[in-house]
């Protein structure tokens, strides 16, 4: 009894300290279960602690935690930097693998997500934290899914072996600049962190290589194991420092085309106690992460460069690099470029089509393949439950012509804005 009321204070402890990672979400997991691998667990279905979801939208629930908030490095933005006051405890291995295994039982959680503050050494640390996706996967023959939160400065050999276990990877690059980064975390090291993430890719290319060579040959013989099969993902803090929006997005852009991370998630900085002078006092407004992931969104899905995403200018009419808080990217760009609209959408490639603000990916390929039957009328667009008071400015049909002076003017800035409209949805 005693020993339970421990492991419970240790939950809630460390459970609470791995709320500041973002990096947490299960799509592109394969598919497993224990019908099929005769073992326990699942990468689909529940509900429990941490949702996130599968390619095809099913809910996966996680038990997200620390190994320990125990940790030998002062970063300025962490709240388990080694000369905060919080609260400390450690998990064991054991310790870790019975949550895990007991959640499940109790359709509590479908999977893990382990990260940890760094003790003794990274190699020691790293090994813990593999331990326990071994201990899950070769002990319990646990087909749950797994995302190991991994240490860069790790020797290489152990990154491999945590990629055996894991079905994703994910490795913290922290802060967009490195100078910000050896300002506010001196142990952490910008070089160190992509040459880990080189390596992680360079064994997720290789099973990927596997898997299709396996596939044309009509077998399931791999010549290499499973590893990472869901990539690698990675978190920036957003308002720790100087850092515009253009330069957060030119560094993700760069991981994106560098490594083929599945994500950048952007976290933003939440003021902590004692924190040091060279802390902002105040965190970030919230939107201003939204913002960044309209424009990550933007990037990967919509055809768009850094340079063409509109930023925002001062009193002066000088760029300052961030994103409209007011307005979300796709709309402000459109609103800085109003002399490519309207769009005819019966004559109009997909790409232009796609750049329509209202219209995303699913509506940009419905109206394609509409048109292909007959001509698009604005009551198509209606049937499409489009967001017709945004898009009615952008776009012509056969029966929809807008006055080009309707795009000429602050009119639409002004019916825009947040206050104005409501700017919560993506696109």
């Amino acid at each position: 009894m005693v020993d339970s009321i421990k492991l419970l204070q240790k939950l809630e402890i460390l459970a609470d300290a791995a709320k500041y990672d973002a990096s947490c979400a299960s799509s592109a997991a394969e598919k497993r279960d224990s019908t099929n691998s005769g073992g326990i667990g699942s990468t689909s279905g529940g509900m429990g602690i941490c949702h996130s979801y599968t390619p095809d939208g099913r809910c996966v629930s996680l038990l997200k935690i620390l190994l320990t908030n125990f940790c030998q490095y002062e970063c300025a933005y962490c709240v388990n930097r080694t000369s905060s006051n919080v609260p400390r405890a450690r998990f064991t291995v054991a310790e870790v693998v019975k949550l895990t295994l007991e959640f499940y039982k109790r359709n509590y959680i479908e999977g893990l997500f382990l990260s940890s503050g760094i003790i003794q050494s990274a190699n020691y640390t790293m090994e813990q934290v593999v331990e326990v996706a071994r201990t899950l996967r070769l002990q319990h023959s646990f087909a749950g899914y797994i995302h190991l939160k991994t240490i860069p400065e790790a020797a290489p050999e152990l990154l491999a072996e945590a990629g055996l276990y894991a079905d994703r990877l994910s490795i913290n690059v922290e802060l967009p600049s490195e100078v910000s980064l050896k300002q506010l975390a001196p142990e952490k090291n910008a070089r160190s962190i992509e040459r880990s993430m080189a390596n992680l890719d360079q064994g997720i290319r290789a099973y990927k290589a596997s898997k299709l060579d396996a596939k044309k040959k009509r077998n399931n013989k791999l010549l290499k194991p499973a590893f990472s099969p869901s990539g690698q993902s990675t978190q920036m803090i957003v308002g720790a420092d100087q850092s515009t929006d253009a330069t957060i997005l030119q560094k993700a852009n760069g991981l994106y085309r560098s490594f083929k991370l599945k994500r950048v998630y952007y976290s933003a900085f939440s003021p902590i106690p004692d924190a040091s002078s060279d802390l902002p006092l105040q965190a970030p407004p919230l939107v201003r992460e939204h913002r960044l992931y309209q424009a990550d969104w933007l990037l990967r899905f919509y055809g768009f460069t850094v340079d063409e995403l509109a930023f925002s200018t001062n009193a002066n009419g000088d760029a300052v690099n961030m994103l409209a808080l007011d307005k979300d990217p796709k709309l402000a760009w459109a609103l800085a470029n109003r002399e490519l609209f309207p769009i005819n959408l019966n004559t109009a490639d997909y790409e232009q089509v796609l750049r329509v603000p209202g219209i995303g990916v699913i509506n940009a390929r419905r109206i394609i393949r509409q048109r292909r039957i007959r001509a698009i009328r604005y009551n198509d667009l209606i049937q499409l439950k489009l967001p017709i008071q945004k898009i009615k400015y952008f776009v012509s049909t056969l029966d929809h012509h807008p006055h080009t002076q309707a795009l000429d003017g602050a009119m639409l800035d002004q019916q825009f804005s947040v206050g104005a409209t409501p700017q919560l949805t993506l696109f």
